[in-house]
């Protein structure tokens, strides 16, 4: 079952939920007292998730999200000017 929490409280605890959603809880997220939506911990069996990319192939840290996003957005760049 699903433990009621409130959207502010969400956004003030971000990393309190997420650990909490790692171990397993799953959280409804309310809005003026209405559900807006649900936290639930991804389904490890579950043949949709598939992994695209492994950063930490490049990097063993990862790779920046920013660094990430300046290259995305060079090669759109490119694209565009092929096109």
């Amino acid at each position: 079952m699903a433990t009621i929490i409130g959207l502010k409280q969400l956004r003030e605890n971000v990393e309190k939920y997420v650990l909490e959603v790692h171990k397993g809880k799953s959280f409804t997220v309310v809005k003026k007292s209405k559900p807006v939506f649900r936290i639930v911990p991804p389904d490890e069996d579950n043949e949709m998730w598939e992994t695209v990319v492994d950063f930490t192939e490049f990097n063993k840290k990862g790779v920046p999200a920013r660094e990430l996003l300046r290259r995305l957005r060079s090669l759109n760049a490119k694209s565009r000017k092929t096109a």
